[in-house]
């Protein structure tokens, strides 16, 4: 990777296992980048795999390697650990730090004008401190991206899966139903694709690398607001994703693959981190309580949903009142 001065975007891509989809994406990815002030470092998260030679050879034989760095981690640290890696990097390459950072995810690929849309709205918007792209399907249907915080009434909602409950009280859901049209000021937003101006990490550092996957996104935009700045969902730059690519668990999966134990590891730290341990103790209970009183529900009626395999059971077992079993 050439030196440059003054380095206006850092495009950072964690890779685990999904090297093609690296490799798809960098074409598109480079069309929109400014090659004489932004920069790409893709870091291979220990992939057992070939991807790390993959990418790397990729790279070469496209003659990207002057601004286009592949890095290997040390181990599988997972996404924050990945990302981290890559800021790091690019303090030791830059003579000076980022202006932003866009997170994207190797399992996306880019519409027209996503990155400048990203620039032009942030350059307008001196307190947006992370911003969110428009996530989109292959048939162009809008995927929703943007989220309210998690809290004792939303744990209540997720849980009980009510659909009267969740519309007379849809403004506590984490998920809104309805997708923005407009930009607008949202708590937090998918990592998939997340462009963060680099006071923000000045300000509160690097994300957070307790968490291996999942809930690093909301607690970091959490961070981010309580030090002063606005997440903002901007659905002028669009992304299409393909989702659960790069992390294993696919929407709509007809088999409903068991939630891997890391998801509620996450879950557990975030709650405990932001909230407190009695905040996190009730947590548990809403969202344990009310998915009970739903598959008891399921049961009067006859009506056997397709849920996540084992959710019930794996909740209550990586709840904060059986996980400390695991450390004996």
């Amino acid at each position: 990777m050439s030196q440059i001065l003054d380095v206006r975007t850092l495009v950072s891509i964690v890779n685990y296992c999904t090297a093609e989809h690296v490799c798809n994406l960098l074409p598109r990815l480079i069309e929109q980048i400014d090659i004489d002030c932004d920069r790409i470092i893709i870091v291979d998260n220990m992939s057992p795999d070939d991807s790390f030679a993959k990418i790397k050879s990729f790279v070469s034989e496209s003659q990207y390697d002057q601004y286009v760095l592949v890095v290997l981690a040390e181990r599988n640290g997972g996404f924050s650990y990945g990302n981290n890696l890559a800021i790091k990097e690019a303090k030791d390459k830059f003579m000076n730090s980022p202006e932003y950072v866009w997170l994207l995810n190797p399992d996306t690929s880019l519409l027209d004008d996503a990155l400048t849309n990203l620039l032009n709205f942030a350059e307008e918007h001196s307190r947006a401190g992370i911003i969110g792209s428009r996530l989109e399907d292959e048939a162009g249907r809008p995927q929703r991206s943007s989220f309210r915080f998690h809290s004792l009434k939303s744990e209540l909602l997720s849980g009980l899966r009510l659909g009267i409950t969740d519309k007379l009280f849809h403004r506590y859901l984490v998920s809104s139903k309805d997708i923005p049209s407009q930009p607008e000021v949202v708590d937090w937003l998918a990592g998939a694709s997340m462009f963060i101006r680099y006071s923000i990490i000045d300000d509160i550092g690097l994300m957070d690398e307790n968490y291996f996957l999942y809930y690093e996104e909301t607690d970091y935009c959490l961070q981010a607001q309580r030090s002063g700045w606005q997440c903002w969902y901007v659905p002028s730059s669009r992304v299409i994703h393909y989702v659960g690519q790069s992390t294993g668990i696919v929407s709509g999966d007809s088999l409903r693959r068991r939630r891997p134990k890391y998801w509620f590891q996450s879950r557990q730290y975030y709650f405990l981190k932001n909230y407190g341990f009695f905040y996190t103790i009730l947590a548990d209970l809403s969202w344990g309580v009310m998915f009970t009183i739903h598959k008891v529900l399921d049961m009067i009626r006859l009506r056997f949903k397709n849920d996540t395999k084992y959710l019930w059971l794996d909740f209550w077992r990586n709840s904060i009142f059986f996980s400390w079993l695991d450390r004996l």
